[in-house]
């Protein structure tokens, strides 16, 4: 048996003799979470504990290598995250700062100086037609996030309600279109139309971003 199955959740063991395991466990997802964030991926501070900061740095990181996107790492993701393999420009056209949004994989890049400071997994337009009730009446649209080549705009700290939805440290780049913090940002495309990011990566995005750096959204 597997000495996963020895633990629960919250590292209670379960079982005697686990406890190497568990210790290596957490051991081997620190060293995760390290070579991660090397690479400009944000799976929370490296304290050996999966969570859903890490699962969402491995989705990127997945997305990015044409792996399944379950948040799995197998020995093969392992052993390639912790090879810290180097992460090309998808739009070098673009000049040395700017930000990718590949919805395709949903993944933003974020490059200042040609450096690449941070890959985040994202949620973007559902692509599904919506009728909702807001505080500004019925509101119909299709939920489509736009492709093509922007600028960033204003922005606004800490929440903001809109209409169709709160929106956490967003920075606009297509009039209503932000890239945001969202207390949901699933395993598919899910927003009305805006680019949807972790809520932890949401807290400094704005830093990393100044008003008219260039936004290119495309599907790979």
């Amino acid at each position: 048996m597997d000495w996963q199955t020895h633990l629960v959740w919250d590292g209670i063991l379960v079982a005697g003799g686990a406890a190497v395991g568990y210790w290596l466990w957490r051991w081997k997802t620190r060293a995760l979470q390290e070579a991660l964030r090397d690479q400009a991926y944000d799976p929370g501070e490296p304290d050996g504990r999966f969570g859903t900061k890490t699962v969402m740095a491995v989705w990127a990181f997945q997305a990015l290598f044409g792996l399944p996107r379950d948040g799995v790492v197998t020995p093969d993701v392992e052993a390639l995250i912790l090879a810290r393999p180097g992460q090309p420009m998808l739009r070098p056209d673009l000049g040395p700062t700017h930000v990718e949004a590949d919805l395709t994989r949903q993944v933003i890049l974020v490059w200042r100086d040609g450096a690449l400071v941070l890959v985040t997994h994202v949620s973007s337009g559902s692509e599904v037609a919506y009728c909702e009730q807001t505080s500004d009446g019925r509101r119909c649209g299709s939920a489509v996030t736009p492709l093509g080549t922007y600028q960033f705009g204003r922005r606004v700290s800490g929440w903001r309600d809109a209409p169709l939805g709160r929106l956490y440290n967003p920075v606009y780049f297509n009039g209503g279109i932000a890239v945001h913090g969202a207390g949901s940002v699933p395993n598919h495309p899910a927003s009305h139309g805006c680019v949807r990011i972790p809520m932890h990566i949401a807290e400094y995005f704005p830093s990393l971003v100044n008003t008219g750096d260039v936004i290119e959204v495309f599907r790979s």
